[in-house]
């Protein structure tokens, strides 16, 4: 494993994102599989997780909290709040100091540590963003000693931009694949002016880059590949990056040739690691085979910049305008 600076602390290049580990959304994941999950993870050198509150409603940050208690070396754990239903207004009335503190405190008993490593405003409304009232409880909070950093996942490089003119914020978690390039030219460089952490997730576009579907391919009922592929229930890019499924797997067929091998997922991870302005990236796992694959691709060697010419061409000719949802 290789590790990446985040406001001072070694982070791995490749975390592990848990939102399989829900058991929900993602077909079922039992806890023993989702503690073997974490173990393969954390054996192999990886010491950053990201997860939520509303990932199966608290499931996966109850079994991270039991796993913690198992491993002695330190893991940094980075959680989410704001689009939790179960508040008396619903969402997205999320946002006011005393429901913010509420939900951080409901993460800390549910991974039974006394502060946050990292919390994170999860995909919350743009003028939520805007107004800046958020990031004033956030700052709150930091102070108040319950969190020690705060960051923002967005949607959108719009949403990424309004961010970083927030003082105090540490990092901006957004989907960034070979099926969404664009986010490296609209935000990075200024992520970097203002020593901004970027945590990638959807590296593989929900599993379309990892060369395994073919069109027959069908997810399970309770699968979001399955019931959100056109955007039904939220954001379409969060589901295969926006891409019709069907579309993407032609796509995938045209980027696997132009890769050096077979070995699509690792090169797809590889070639997100080789923007030194990424911090880390954190593709989900719902079995142990594939984070040993996605941990692979720290060691992989750099993309020629030939081949990087060729996906960029590939992205601007025939994927950009197929993308689907807020972005």
């Amino acid at each position: 494993m290789n590790y990446r600076d985040f406001k001072g602390k070694a982070i791995a290049e490749v975390g592990l994102g848990t939102w399989q580990l829900g058991s929900a959304d993602w077909g079922n994941v039992n806890e023993d599989d989702a503690i073997n999950i974490l173990k393969t993870y954390t054996s192999a050198g990886g010491n950053f997780l990201d997860t939520a509150d509303v990932y199966g409603m608290g499931v996966s940050e109850t079994v991270i909290g039991k796993f913690l208690k198992t491993i002695e070396h330190p893991v940094y754990v980075a959680t989410k709040l704001g689009r939790r239903g179960d508040e008396p207004n619903g969402w997205p009335q999320n946002f006011t100091y005393d429901i913010m503190k509420r939900q951080v405190e409901d993460s800390l008993k549910r991974l039974d540590i006394s502060k946050l490593f990292l919390e994170q405003l999860h995909c919350i409304p743009t003028e939520e963003m805007r107004s800046g009232k958020v990031f004033d409880n956030l700052r709150s909070l930091q102070q108040q000693g319950l969190i020690s950093h705060f960051g923002a996942s967005v949607e959108t490089s719009e949403e990424a931009l309004i961010c970083l003119e927030q003082e105090g914020l540490a990092s901006l978690q957004i989907i960034f694949n070979l099926f969404r390039q664009h986010v490296a030219d609209e935000v990075f460089a200024k992520a970097a002016e203002k020593g901004v952490a970027i945590i990638v997730r959807v590296p593989l576009a929900s599993g379309l880059l990892s060369g395994k579907f073919n069109a027959q391919t069908q997810f399970a009922a309770n699968d979001h590949r399955n019931y959100n592929a056109n955007g039904e229930a939220f954001n379409t890019g969060e589901t295969f990056s926006g891409i019709e499924f069907r579309e993407g797997v032609k796509l995938s067929e045209k980027i696997k040739g132009i890769l050096p091998d077979n070995l699509m997922p690792q090169w797809a991870i590889r070639w997100i690691l080789d923007y030194p302005e990424v911090t880390t990236v954190i593709p989900g796992a719902s079995k142990s085979g594939q984070v040993n694959s996605n941990v692979e691709a720290a060691n992989f060697p750099h993309l020629s910049e030939e081949i990087h010419k060729q996906l960029k061409k590939l992205y601007n000719e025939e994927i950009y305008n197929k993308i689907r949802g807020h972005f």
